[in-house]
């Protein structure tokens, strides 16, 4: 099973989970698209994006249940991202867990293994 990850803040995702979908953060939203990383791609977006933040979720997807939503798109550097254009259904999460920082500040990913 391929995995795509979602960095999001906690309280964010506490409420995601209580209504069952998550329709993007506010970034996703001005964008078009829910943002998602790989696990290759996550610690970087995490430190560009999220740094210092000790309030985070990271949130590992199912990529293959999201269907043709899930479109590879250039981004950062000319990678390839993950973006998903449609909300997410949560019978898509594998799982989720908080992100916490390491003691050099930077986040702790573990691993990303489903």
């Amino acid at each position: 099973m391929a995995l795509v990850f979602k960095i999001v803040a906690a309280d964010a995702w506490r409420e995601v989970e209580r209504a069952g979908v998550f329709e993007g953060a506010p970034v996703d939203l001005a964008d078009g698209y829910i943002h998602f990383s790989t696990a290759e791609q996550a610690p970087e977006t995490a430190a560009k994006w999220f740094a210092g933040r000790d309030d985070l979720t990271l949130v590992a997807v199912d990529a293959d249940a999201l269907g043709a939503a899930l479109r590879w798109e250039p981004s950062r550097g000319g990678a390839l991202f993950p973006h998903l254009y449609a909300p997410l259904a949560l019978s898509t999460v594998i799982w989720s867990r908080p992100l916490p920082l390491g003691a050099d500040g930077r986040h702790d990913f573990g691993s990303l293994a489903g």
